[in-house]
C-alpha cells in the first residue's frame, strides 16, 4: 500500500469481503476442488492473487487477511483448498505435480492469464514449483517462511533422516485405506478461529512457547487430516527446488526471525539466485499470519503497490 494510503471504512471492507463466492472445479481425475473467489469492483486488467495455505491447513488460514486487506479493492483474490485439504478432500495421492496442475486448471477455468502466488510454508513451495513449471502463468510470488530441505535444522532434521521410512509408511497406510481401514469421519478446521484464540489466550500473555508446541504438534494436525496425506506433505515440502535463477518474476520473501524449522540465513542463501527477490524479516516463529497478521498484510500490500502499481 502506498505511503499515506488508508484502508476503506469498515462497512466498505465488509462489502468487499461479502463479494467472495464459494466455487468448485471438477478436476480431470474427477476430484472436486474447492476455492473462494473475491472479485474486485475495479480491476479492468483482471489482476489475480492466489492465496496458498501450508501443511495440514486449508483456505481459512487466509480468512483474516482477506477481510482486512485493501488489495481486494483492485485485485481479484482466490483462496484455494489444495488437493487433499478442506473442501478439496481426498485420501488419494497428492503432491507438487498434482497441486500445480490443479492451479493451472483453476486459472484456465476462471479465464486468468496470470496470477501472483502468495504461499505460506508448503504453499510457498507450491508457488515456486508452479512458477518454474508454468513460467508464463505466474506474474509474481510472495513466499512466507518457505521450508527447504537443505535448510532444516534442530528437531526438523528427522524429516531428512527418516524420509525412506516415511515413504514406506505412506504406502502401507494407503493400502489399508483401500482395504477399508480408515477413519470414517475427519472434521473440518476453522483456522481463523484457532488463530484468534491463540492470540487472545497465549500470545497476549507472552506464552509463545505454548503456541509453538500447539502449532508444531502432529497430534493436533492429524485430527483434521488423513494420515497418509499428512506424511506425504513432509516429503513434498522438502523436495529439491527447481533452478531458481530461471524464475524471473518479482518475488517477496517474508522470513520469521524465530528459529523453528529452518535456519533463516540458510534460507536467504537458497533464495539468492532469484533475480528479482526482496527479503524482509518478521518477529515471529513460523506462523506470521497468526502472530503478526497486520505486519504481513502491510508488507504484501506495499510490495504489490511497488511491483505492480
Amino acid at each position: 500500500m502506498p505511503a499515506g494510503a488508508k484502508l476503506a471504512p469498515p462497512h466498505v471492507r465488509h462489502y468487499y469481503y461479502r463479494m467472495e463466492e464459494a466455487r468448485t472445479i471438477t478436476l480431470e481425475d474427477g476430484l472436486t476442488m474447492g476455492y473462494r473467489l473475491s472479485q474486485a469492483p475495479s480491476n479492468p486488467s483482471r489482476r489475480l492473487i492466489v492465496l496458498l495455505h501450508g501443511m495440514a491447513s486449508n483456505l481459512t488460514r487466509w480468512s483474516e487477511f482477506l477481510e482486512h486487506t485493501a488489495l481486494k479493492g483492485s485485485w481479484d483474490i482466490a483462496r484455494v483448498d489444495l488437493r487433499g485439504h478442506g473442501e478439496s478432500f481426498t485420501r488419494g495421492p497428492i503432491g507438487m505435480k498434482r497441486w500445480c496442475r490443479d492451479l493451472l486448471t483453476l486459472l484456465d477455468k476462471e479465464g486468468y492469464e496470470q496470477a501472483v502466488l502468495v504461499g505460506h510454508s508448503l504453499g510457498a513451495q507450491v508457488a515456486v514449483e508452479f512458477a518454474a513449471r508454468h513460467t508464463a502463468r505466474a506474474g509474481g510470488m510472495v513466499l512466507i517462511d518457505p521450508i527447504f530441505k537443505k535448510t532444516l535444522h534442530g528437531s526438523a532434521l528427522w524429516i531428512r533422516r527418516f524420509a525412506p521410512l516415511i515413504r514406506l509408511a505412506i504406502g502401507v497406510i494407503r493400502l489399508l485405506n483401500l482395504l477399508g481401514v480408515r477413519r470414517r469421519k475427519i472434521p473440518g478446521r476453522d483456522l481463523r478461529r484457532l488463530d484468534e484464540e491463540t492470540r487472545a489466550k497465549l500470545l497476549a500473555s507472552g506464552r509463545q512457547e505454548e503456541m509453538v508446541r500447539l502449532y508444531t504438534s502432529p497430534w493436533e494436525d492429524i485430527k483434521f487430516f488423513p494420515t497418509a496425506n499428512y506424511l506425504q506433505e513432509f516429503i513434498e515440502v522438502t523436495r529439491p527446488l527447481p533452478p531458481l535463477s530461471t524464475i524471473v518474476i518479482p518475488t517477496l520473501v517474508l522470513l520469521s526471525r524465530g528459529v523453528t524449522f529452518t535456519d533463516p540465513e540458510a534460507v536467504r542463501r537458497m533464495l539468492a539466485p532469484l533475480p528479482h527477490v526482496e527479503i524482509a524479516a518478521i518477529d515471529a516463529y513460523h506462523w506470521p499470519l497468526t502472530e503478526k497478521p497486520a505486519e504481513v498484510r502491510r508488507a504484501i500490500e506495499e510490495w504489490c503497490a511497488k511491483s505492480f502499481g
